[in-house]
Parts: structure tokens; C-alpha cells; sequence
């Protein structure tokens, strides 16, 4: 089976238009939530995300990237029900030493501490998934995340760069 492990520069794009946005909801709808993966972080940075758009759109009505209170309410319950409170998907909490060994991917991969948390988790539970037979894919469209993820060996998808027809292979793989 393939699970895949979403930051929250990819999952966003599923309740707010932006680039990458008509992938992510592709994969929203064709991702059984059992799964996703995410780190139990990156719930709470995809809601600032959403408070951050609706501040946006009250200080400025008409900017392109604001949100009213109602768009705000909609995509907030949307995303409580797909991810927050559904127990389906799997919320991961770093541990201490996954944030101990964590550390030096700051350097290495000049990534925030957020980052090299998500990113250390990920590659723990890949290697605890390929030692079943299942596989992991890394979704995001952080750049400096998405190749830092390469690097350590991570399969990844970027939503404002892949298509819908390859989040169909990623899920049913050849």
C-alpha cells in the first residue's frame, strides 16, 4: 500500500486557491484519509494558514489572497472533518530523540526546525512502512523541503509542478 505524508504547503492548497490547488483536491478525493499521514504540527500551521487569509481579507476586502469570515468557516469545518478530527488519518508526534536527530538536517539542508522534524518523522515512518512492503510518498511544495526529502531518499510529489494523472499513478502504481 502507498501512504503519503503531507505538509502543510501541499495540503492547504486543497481549501485555498492557489497554485497546485485543483491536484490537491484531486488527492483529496481520490486518498482514502487511513492514508494520509501528517505531523500533528503541521494540523495546527494549516489552520494559521487559514486565520492568516481571513485577518487578510478583513483588513483588505478586495485582495486576491483574503478570505471572508464565511469562506474562513466553510473550509475550516472541511478541513476539521477530512484532517483534524478524523481519526482515520494519522497524526505524528515528534518525539524527543526524532527531534534530537532532527537537528542536523538543519544545516545540512538549510530547513527550519519545523521542517527538519516533518522531514526526520517522514523518513522514520517510511523505513517503519518499506519494512512491511508499503511505501511513503512525501507531498509538499516547499522546495528546499521537497529536495532535502529527495536527498534522504524520500519519493515526493509538489502539487504546483506534478498533474491530477500523476496522483493516479501514485496511488495505483503500475
Amino acid at each position: 500500500m502507498v501512504y503519503f505524508w503531507l505538509d502543510a504547503s501541499a495540503a492547504v492548497k486543497n481549501y485555498i486557491t492557489e497554485e497546485g490547488t485543483p491536484e490537491m483536491q484531486h488527492f483529496f478525493t481520490h486518498v482514502p484519509a487511513e492514508q494520509m499521514i501528517f505531523l500533528y504540527e503541521s494540523v495546527g500551521e494549516i489552520i494559521s494558514v487559514f486565520v492568516g487569509r481571513r485577518n487578510l481579507g478583513k483588513r483588505n476586502p478586495k485582495s486576491p489572497r483574503g478570505i471572508t469570515e464565511e469562506h474562513f468557516n466553510q473550509i475550516k469545518q472541511q478541513f476539521d472533518a477530512a484532517v483534524t478530527y478524523c481519526p482515520e488519518v494519522k497524526k505524528v508526534h515528534a518525539n524527543e530523540s526524532q527531534k534530537d536527530a532532527a537537528l542536523h538536517f538543519l544545516e545540512k539542508h538549510s530547513l527550519n526546525n519545523t521542517d527538519t522534524q516533518i522531514l526526520r518523522c517522514a523518513l522514520d515512518e517510511a523505513n517503519q512502512l518499506r519494512i512491511v512492503g508499503d511505501n511513503l510518498i512525501f507531498i509538499s511544495s516547499d522546495t528546499a523541503l521537497l529536495n532535502a526529502a529527495r536527498k534522504e531518499g524520500l519519493p515526493t510529489f509538489n502539487p504546483e509542478t506534478g498533474s491530477k494523472r500523476a496522483i493516479d499513478v501514485l496511488i495505483n502504481p503500475p
